[in-house]
């Protein structure tokens, strides 16, 4: 059954956040360049002070129930999705960490006089929860949202997504590639399997390569504590709303096409949104739970894998997960290139950093006649 459902935080929890926020604990600033040990303690003091005394949650939550929300159940979980519906072809928009179904609005601001526009929560973000037990990978949520566009009615439907949503989009392509017309990939999140049959790596392929590895070693801390120990790690973020703020805070900037000013992108109406969604929703512990099954539990591809259906990979100069540009013949390994496209600005959030680049990219493949028709 699909219910209509609505964004709506009591003034209890609220009043609850906004007493924690002005009974933070602080530490000592970090020595050195501001920023060069993590969240800068100034711009966090007063991104705090704002979120507590000055922004306007109730306008948001306006703004976020303009959209159509509806819930079901799948997989003995509840699935949150945004749904505008207009007798178009439809595209799934799939979000990844440390973000909400908040970044797609802005594509279906934009895309929904042309398709059908599902924006679903991944499984452990704010208003969806997570299945019971480990292993809930980007393939068994491939399977669950398969299920759900079933239910809406679409046999056919696009996929696009970056970051743990391109991920899913892999594994849709690869589990139902007779439903999937097209996937549309932001961020390079599921690497081809390297065998002894498989061609040489060029000279850009390994260059790309050794900037994941120069990434891996100095940035990648975070992923290491989530995919280890998120529970430890969710004890501090699900109790303090200052920690939680630091924590994700400090990826937005690194990973943005912000130049260092969080004010412009991601802007702080949008931080402080997806942190008082995840806040009020005590879901940031359940998120960072993705990183710990797609590590234990995750689903091994094979090099006879191989992703038939048109795809096309938008790259945005400024995306730092991991920095260097991937190159063409990397992503050709595992997925049948249809359309490249690089953007000299927007990063690792492009629906909200540069959307009108996205959305062009989307109409451009969707349009293709390997990805044209409904089939609905």
């Amino acid at each position: 059954m699909v219910e209509p459902f609505r964004v709506s935080v009591g003034e209890d929890v609220l009043a609850d956040l906004r007493a924690r926020l002005r009974a933070t604990r602080w530490p000592d600033p970090a020595p050195g360049p501001a920023w060069s040990q993590g969240t800068d303690l100034h711009y966090l003091r007063d991104l705090v002070r704002e979120w507590a005394d000055t922004f306007d949650w109730r306008s948001q939550e306006r703004r976020l129930n303009a959209y159509d929300h509806f819930t079901t159940v799948i997989d003995g979980a509840r699935t949150h999705f945004v749904h505008r519906r207009t007798g178009r072809p439809a595209l799934v928009l799939a979000h990844g960490w440390p973000s909400c179904f908040v970044e797609m609005l802005p594509l279906v601001d934009r895309l929904s006089d042309e398709f059908d526009l599902v924006v679903p929560s991944l499984p452990g973000y704010v208003f969806s929860s997570r299945p019971e037990g480990a292993g809930v990978d980007t393939r068994r949520v491939a399977a669950m949202w398969l299920e759900l566009m079933s239910r809406l009615g679409y046999e056919r439907f696009g996929v696009v997504g970056g970051d743990f949503g391109a991920a899913v989009a892999t594994h849709l392509a690869l589990l139902a590639p007779e439903r999937v017309r097209g996937i549309l990939l932001t961020t390079p999140e599921v690497s081809p399997v390297l065998g002894p049959d498989s061609p040489p790596l060029s000279p850009a392929e390994r260059a790309y390569l050794a900037h994941v590895e120069r990434w891996d070693a100095t940035e990648r801390g975070y992923s290491a504590i989530q995919s280890t120990r998120p529970q430890t790690l969710g004890y501090g973020l699900a109790d303090s709303p200052a920690g939680l703020a630091a924590w994700l805070v400090e990826k937005w900037r690194a990973w943005s096409d912000s130049g260092g000013d969080l004010d412009t992108h991601p802007g702080r109406d949008v931080m402080l949104t997806v942190l008082t969604l995840y806040w009020a929703t005590n879901s940031i512990t359940s998120s960072v739970r993705d990183y710990y099954d797609n590590r234990w539990h995750g689903t091994a591809l094979t090099s006879a894998d191989r992703v038939q259906v048109p795809t096309a990979v938008s790259v945005f100069a400024h995306e730092h997960v991991p920095e260097g540009e991937p190159p063409r013949e990397w992503f050709e390994r595992l997925y049948d290139v249809r359309q490249w496209s690089v953007s000299p600005r927007g990063g690792h959030f492009a629906a909200i950093e540069a959307p009108e680049v996205l959305a062009e990219d989307v109409r451009r493949h969707f349009s293709r006649d390997g990805a044209a028709s409904s089939g609905e």
